[in-house]
């Protein structure tokens, strides 16, 4: 494939609750790039009471991160159902198990990670809402909604999330702290890994636009080009 035709793989990493559904979302609507949330795909499964949705359901209440082998046989075949477009995967890979076995299938293009103090998340999942339909996400006091306690696109109830309970939260940070750093590692080896540091999304968010720019070296832009840093292009015509 050329790289005129490259389609973008990209990959956005953050412990719980450190704005990664929310910053992915103002990507995907600025540059029209498909968005693959493995929490996403996993809680339609728990709310269809799949078997698959039980089992997670299970690990999920409990605090714990869903095994390898379950939740890879998942993405993958949800990643080779988009193979044809440009996306941006959240939640997965989580361990290094889990990013070799995507690397051997689809290797990324760019990895974009959340760096958030720990202690800000714990502050800020207390005020976190969620419409659990769209998985749009709301945290009073930044990224407000509009109706309190109210969907800003369908007017629909908001939700908290059982597993995003103070206790369950902070379990759930020891194990991204132990298991996850080292997949942050594993891209910092392959150099694609662009670290964002901040407290909110708001804050994040301009920082990761100025590893933004139009054009791609030696190409007219004759469609909707977009470069992050030098290791990843992606042309989707249909972005605006």
């Amino acid at each position: 494939m050329s790289a005129k035709a490259k389609l973008l793989k990209a990959l956005i990493l953050g412990a719980p609750a450190s704005g990664k559904g929310t910053i992915s979302s103002r990507i995907v609507k600025k540059y029209g790039i498909e968005h693959i949330s493995s929490g996403d795909k996993l809680r339609d499964h728990i709310e269809k009471q799949t078997e698959l949705g039980k089992e997670v359901k299970k690990y999920l209440n409990e605090g714990k991160l869903v095994p390898d082998d379950v939740i890879i046989k998942f993405m993958i075949a949800e990643l080779k159902q988009n193979s044809d477009k440009p996306w941006l995967l959240d939640g997965f890979p989580r361990t290094v198990v889990q990013a070799n076995a995507l690397w051997k299938v689809q290797p990324v293009d760019v990895v974009l990670n959340l760096e958030v103090p720990f202690e800000v998340i714990i502050e800020r999942v207390k005020n976190r809402w969620v419409h659990l339909p769209s998985g749009r996400v709301y945290n009073i006091g930044f990224n407000t909604p509009k109706v309190m306690g109210k969907d800003d696109v369908t007017g629909e109830d908001l939700i908290q999330r059982p597993d995003d309970k103070p206790e369950a939260v902070l379990k759930r940070l020891e194990i991204y702290k132990s298991v996850t750093q080292p997949v942050i590692n594993f891209y910092t080896d392959k150099g694609i890994l662009k670290n964002f540091e901040g407290r909110t999304s708001d804050e994040i968010w301009p920082k990761r636009r100025t590893e933004a720019s139009g054009d791609v070296a030696g190409s007219k832009r004759t469609d909707a080009d977009f470069h992050w840093g030098e290791t990843a292009l992606w042309r989707n015509p249909t972005a605006q």
